[in-house]
């Protein structure tokens, strides 16, 4: 079970440079992913909440949910660096399906926002949060 665990939440991704760049990257892309996409769901346009589409069918609080939670809650886990790997994993689901269903049949140009958030959430996904992250700080000298 700890090696479970360990793999989860340590990682290193070598040079003091490296891990201050995964720091840099993953707080900045939290910031933009909240302030972007997590701020319309607070803010209603012409009166009107953000429609979230529902590809999937599935039933509609439950799709709002996992969307709200996707670019209100985990953007500040990614830029804390805690239970990283498992928290990206929704926001992932949630910019897949926007690129391979929602926007299948849209220009690269609608397409690429979807696009380079789930590169950039599989690129968190493979190699962690990085030395400067609370999962390694808090969690890991646990193990």
């Amino acid at each position: 079970m700890n090696e479970i665990i360990h793999r989860i939440i340590y990682s290193d991704v070598g040079s003091m440079l490296n891990n201050y760049a995964l720091l840099a990257f993953r707080i900045l892309l939290a910031y933009e992913l909240f302030r972007v996409h997590g701020m319309k769901k607070f803010r209603a346009t012409n009166g009107e909440k953000e429609h979230v589409p529902n590809p999937l069918h599935l039933p509609e609080k439950l799709n709002g949910l996992v969307a709200t939670f996707a670019d209100t809650v985990v953007p500040f886990l990614i830029a804390l660096g805690l239970i990283t790997r498992i928290a990206i994993l929704p926001t992932i689901s949630v910019t897949a399906i926007g690129y391979f269903v929602v926007h299948r049949k849209d220009s690269l140009e609608v397409r690429d926002v979807p696009y380079m958030y789930t590169l950039s959430l599989l690129l968190l996904l493979v190699l962690g949060p990085g030395r400067y992250s609370l999962d390694v700080q808090l969690l890991y000298p646990l193990l």
